[in-house]
């Protein structure tokens, strides 16, 4: 039970490591206005002090905690530059600007007490659909022909090593947990949190896991296999056999990692992949849900060997169980090219298209499972009827979206409708100069091509019947933060400080609405004052009727 136990504190420590890599703002500034003066305060969190701070032409280089203020003429305001630190770390130096005492801005230029979304999705739901997720995809690789069959050797070698063999099996799976987790941690330790977020609209970065899942499906469908030198498994495998201890178990669990990496290869990355676009802990937590998954059979067939007899024998099933992933990391590849293609205006892939190669991907599914379905066992059939019945429906499903409907079931994945009945703009001087002109009130929606909720938000509000008739009255901006392609001012027809759409598009929420989260809706008058509190993310089309004005 002691090793147990030291394994748990492995994760632990493992989990904490990486929260401790976040990104972390222990310095809040506020301005007020006083007569022709601007009162400047600091908040400090507890167990921080500023180090050094100047502004003004001036620099403090003395230790403050708790809280510091100066009141300065207007005309000594310049950025604030300052950096803090506390008993363990210091952060780096950071820019705070005041632009006006009523924002109350913090340095991310974010109002206080504001509570829109981080861009993306919410911290926590983000983690947990990151957690279910790597579950899901450890309980697909326990089917491969590369781990199941290792479940029943494994196993055996454990309970006739010792009389501690459902103890130590159960160590192994709390090993296999530990270099999961390891790898997740890895993976943020080596991108750090800004390259995480740059993942998600990098044409690059997007492209090649695009490649990469074509790849992995390719291997799949038997076309080939990837497999690490076999020389690593059995060095590690002959070590972990001479020695003892814990040492011994994890050098097990290693070996499994690397025998079963053809097959496990392809679902971590997928993983790995969609964690990168969450935030910095999503690698890790995603490993964790996928190691747990993996690793409770080890341990619940050692705990209990005589369901050994009772489990289904390695066979063909395996081969279509792969086929059929195959498919599934075909169809999730699309993802990954139409942010790339979106955000660079390539117009590579159209949703019609994206719509299309999904739905031969579901019916090919189908229609795999279905080709030889008589040669099958009875139970077999029954198993692969509940697989083929979901795909035809599923491709059938889709076939609408070809002419318009909105399929919210893939709207995050897909790219966005185009929604009819709307005045849209895709130019904020453009967008308000008509609103001048015909009177009408203006929305603002700052979305973003590699947003999830962005594509949800559309299709399951901007799309309602009642929602579309309520934007007629409005005049609809929207604004991709994410568009990589280089700003062009239509009045001058040149670039414009060399910045993209995008960033264009960012800086404008920053500085005119003090948020950097997507989606956030505005709603302006016709000359340009807001008229509502800005609105984050909803998939109820009531609430956002009762927020509109007109």
């Amino acid at each position: 039970m002691r090793r147990i136990r030291n394994i748990l504190i492995a994760i632990s420590c493992l989990l904490a490591l990486t929260a401790h890599t976040q990104i972390v703002q222990p310095v809040k500034w506020s301005g007020e206005q006083i007569g022709d003066s601007v009162r400047l305060t600091a908040t400090i969190d507890e167990g921080w002090h500023l180090t050094i701070i100047s502004f003004a032409n001036r620099e403090w280089n003395d230790e403050y905690s708790g809280a510091f203020s100066v009141t300065l003429a207007k005309s000594e305001l310049t950025p604030v530059r300052f950096n803090a630190c506390d008993d363990r770390m210091c952060t780096a130096p950071e820019v705070w600007e005041y632009q006006e005492a009523s924002l109350q801005l913090s340095p991310e230029g974010k109002r206080e007490g504001s509570d829109t979304l981080p861009p993306g999705d919410g911290a926590w739901g983000g983690l947990l659909m990151i957690f279910l997720l790597g579950l899901l995809g450890g309980l697909l690789a326990i089917f491969t022909p590369c781990v199941w069959p290792i479940i029943p050797m494994t196993v055996s070698f454990f309970l006739k090593r010792t009389d501690k063999g459902a103890q130590n099996a159960i160590l192994y799976g709390l090993s296999i947990i530990v270099l999961y987790v390891g790898l997740g941690l890895l993976v943020t330790i080596l991108f750090g949190a800004s390259a995480l977020n740059d993942l998600s609209t990098n044409a690059i970065v997007n492209i090649f896991f695009f490649l990469l899942l074509v790849v992995f499906a390719l291997s799949f469908f038997g076309l080939f296999e990837i497999t690490l030198p076999d020389s690593w498994s059995t060095a590690i495998d002959s070590k972990a056999r001479s020695t003892g201890g814990l040492l011994s178990i994890l050098l097990m669990a290693f070996t499994l990692v690397i025998v079963s990496f053809s097959c496990t290869g392809p679902i971590i990355g997928t993983l790995l992949v969609e964690a990168a676009g969450h935030s910095l802990l999503a690698p890790a937590v995603g490993m964790l849900g996928f190691a747990i998954a993996l690793a409770l059979p080890f341990s619940l067939f050692a705990m209990f060997p005589q369901w050994m007899k009772q489990a289904p024998k390695s066979g063909d099933w395996m081969t279509s169980f792969k086929v059929v992933l195959a498919f599934l990391e075909l169809a999730l590849s699309l993802k990954f090219l139409s942010v790339a293609d979106l955000a660079y205006g390539w117009g590579i892939l159209p949703r019609w298209l994206f719509l299309v190669i999904w739905i031969i991907c579901f019916a090919g599914i189908g229609i795999y499972l279905l080709w030889n379905i008589r040669t099958v066992t009875t139970t077999r059939k029954i198993i692969r009827a509940l697989v083929i019945i979901p795909s035809f429906a599923f491709a059938a499903y889709l076939v609408p979206g070809l002419w318009g409907a909105p399929v919210k079931a893939v709207s995050a994945f897909a790219p966005p409708m185009e929604i009819e009945g709307r005045e849209v703009f895709h130019d904020y001087d453009e967008g308000m100069a008509y609103a001048r002109q015909t009177g009408k009130p203006v929305i603002i929606d700052f979305t973003g091509y590699g947003c999830v909720n962005c594509r949800k938000m559309e299709a399951f509000v901007l799309a309602d019947d009642s929602v579309k008739a309520r934007l007629k009255n409005y005049v609809f901006i929207e604004l991709y933060v994410d568009d990589k392609r280089p700003y062009e001012a239509e009045s001058q027809k040149s670039k414009v400080e060399s910045l993209s759409i995008g960033e264009i598009n960012s800086r404008i929420q920053r500085e005119q609405f003090g948020s950097n989260a997507q989606p956030f809706y505005v709603q302006l008058d016709a000359e340009g004052k807001m008229i509502a509190e800005p609105m984050a993310f909803s998939t109820d089309p009531i609430e956002f009727i009762n927020w509109l004005k007109q």
